[in-house]
């Protein structure tokens, strides 16, 4: 399927419109032969042989022609317009739908400038080309061919000589459109690397202001728009090699008409009323030629964005997402089988290397180990935002592969570790995963992760604005409202990742209390770095490069002397002879 294929599955639904604007286009393109017919009569008629009363006559059918075609071409070009950005509602619809599709592993490799130029340039250019390009190329048809027809009958050797011109400009439109392609393609990764360097730069804008490095920034910019600005200079030296010579062979047709028709004239072949009336055609040879390069790069310009943006549509989603009507609850046995994994761009590179463990309903389960260990890998298996690579994730005995994907996630709560908070209340954001919890549920969770009192403390209390991705809050209040925003959903497994890295240890103490009392029937994860976060949990994995190198409860480990054990005495301060059985 071609680009223009493509483009008309959008389109066609609204096929009732486009051919009743193609109507009034040939209509158009009838009524345009009128006026230049009605001049050559006025001088042949009324200046060369006085008969002045059909001056009035002539000049009202001149009139009415040009209202008429006024009207119809303002008609047929807002039923092109409304056609255009209807068609891009629907782009843009199932762009974003598709981004909602698409798994962890796609957005890990795409930068989101190039998603948000594939949002907004490439979609604007599709949709100039259907609004815009589109009767635009279908004007410049038909005025060629009407032209072409209407001078063949006042002197068809006339119309030979200009004809004579056009294969010229074919050559030199085929030569332009082949080097505009790729220069086309060169500035839509100009601008992706300008968007995604500005987006960057914006979220990033309190470590650029806290280091001094403004300065840095701006030059940063400055070299991508600078990219950005020689590459649509490529484009303009692509248009100035080629659109002059068109704009001239375009204006050599006048030059043609004047000096062959005029000599004609003078030998009696031709009247002067018919050079006036061939005369008032040539525009209608002008214009196309002139357009043709113009209308060359729109062409290539929506190709570049068309193929950008069927990659995306295309990506298959290494997870598929398809919607399950079957609402069946999980019980929360979660067993880890032999399973390894490696990403999809680095397969030589196992993340987890042959984790095997069971964890029944109601029971928590604590991970500890040093950065890059691969815990929170770990429990991305558990929500499925990846596959393993070797093994088995089972869920209440099944494989999570047979479990479709939204039914799954539906029974787990997920606190991640880079909180994010939406831009909207602070009730909305607690009740993002459960939309019809009532306002009591939702103090009762923001207690629990004991955020209700900051909370009140807020302007407006639980319907305070927070800025985007939670400014103006600090790391541990959107930690607990993040806390919150899980617990709300009420789940049957529980995964807190780093969930009270950022709170102090009383709060993360009263925290855990809390927990405990709501927690008993559901399967919970803690990832932590501090021990306090899991002592009391039922069983503790201690990670390292991928590998589970110790596992059991609390007692358990500290009995081994393990390195659980060591972690523990560093985090009371013990020294290597001190009083280490008292501590335990």
């Amino acid at each position: 399927m071609n680009n223009f294929q493509w483009i008309w599955t959008y389109c066609k639904q609204y096929k009732t419109k486009g051919v009743l604007a193609v109507v009034f286009i040939l209509l158009s393109s009838v009524l345009i032969i009128v006026n230049p017919m009605i001049t050559g009569l006025l001088v042949d008629q009324v200046i060369a042989k006085g008969k002045i009363e059909l001056l009035l006559p002539y000049l009202g059918i001149m009139i009415a022609t040009t209202v008429l075609r006024t009207v119809l071409r303002y008609t047929y070009q807002m039923i092109f317009e409304r056609i255009g950005q209807d068609v891009l509602f629907g782009i843009r619809q199932d762009l974003y739908k598709k981004l909602q599709e698409l798994d962890f592993d796609y957005f890990n490799h795409n930068r989101v400038g190039d998603i948000m130029a594939r949002m907004t340039g490439d979609t604007d250019a599709i949709q100039h080309f259907v609004a815009w390009v589109t009767y635009q190329v279908a004007e410049c048809i038909l005025y060629f061919v009407a032209a072409l027809i209407m001078m063949s009958t006042i002197d068809f050797r006339l119309m030979l000589a200009l004809l004579a011109v056009t294969p010229i400009i074919g050559f030199l439109t085929i030569k332009m459109s082949k080097e505009a392609q790729p220069v086309f393609f060169d500035i839509r990764e100009s601008f992706s690397r300008l968007n995604s360097m500005v987006e960057e730069n914006i979220s990033g804008n309190r470590v650029v202001k806290a280091f001094v490095r403004e300065d840095y920034e701006i030059e940063k910019f400055n070299r991508h728009n600078e990219d950005y600005k020689n590459q649509n200079m490529k484009s303009a030296r692509v248009s100035a090699k080629y659109l002059p010579s068109l704009d001239m062979l375009a204006g050599s047709l006048t030059l043609i008409t004047l000096i062959l028709g005029g000599w004609l004239v003078i030998r009696g072949n031709m009247t002067i009323g018919n050079l006036v009336t061939f005369n008032g055609f040539l525009w209608m040879l002008n214009q196309p030629m002139r357009m043709s390069g113009w209308l060359v790069n729109d062409i290539q310009r929506f190709s570049a964005s068309c193929i950008k943006i069927r990659q995306m549509l295309n990506t298959p989603a290494q997870i598929p997402t398809d919607r399950n009507e079957e609402n069946v609850k999980l019980k929360g046995t979660v067993e880890f089988d032999h399973v390894s994994f490696h990403f999809s761009d680095d397969p030589t590179t196992n993340v987890l290397t042959d984790i095997s463990f069971k964890v029944e309903p109601g029971q928590t389960i604590g991970i500890l180990g040093e950065t890059g260990s691969g815990k929170t890998t770990l429990v991305n298996l558990v929500s499925r935002f990846y596959d393993p690579s070797q093994g088995q994730v089972l869920i209440d005995g099944k494989d999570a592969r047979k479990f479709p994907v939204r039914q799954l996630r539906d029974g787990i709560s997920m606190v991640m570790q880079d909180v994010f908070l939406f831009s909207n209340t602070i009730e909305d954001n607690i009740a993002f995963g459960n939309p019809y919890v009532d306002n009591t549920y939702i103090q009762q969770v923001a207690e629990i992760a004991d955020a209700h009192s900051f909370i009140m403390r807020m302007p407006e209390g639980y319907e305070t604005i927070v800025g985007e991705r939670g400014v103006g809050l600090s790391g541990g209040q959107k930690q607990r409202i993040s806390l919150a925003r899980a617990l709300a959903k009420d789940p049957s497994i529980l995964i807190l990742d780093d969930t009270t890295s950022a709170v102090d240890m009383e709060t993360e103490s009263k925290i855990q209390e809390e927990l405990e009392k709501i927690t008993g029937d559901k399967t919970t994860f803690i990832i932590a770095h501090r021990i306090s976060s899991v002592r009391e949990a039922d069983e503790i994995l201690m990670m390292q490069k991928g590998h589970v190198v110790e596992q059991g409860t609390h007692d358990e480990l500290v009995a081994k002397k393990g390195m659980y054990y060591d972690v523990y005495r560093k985090q009371l301060g013990l020294t290597q002879g001190g009083e280490e059985n008292g501590a335990q």
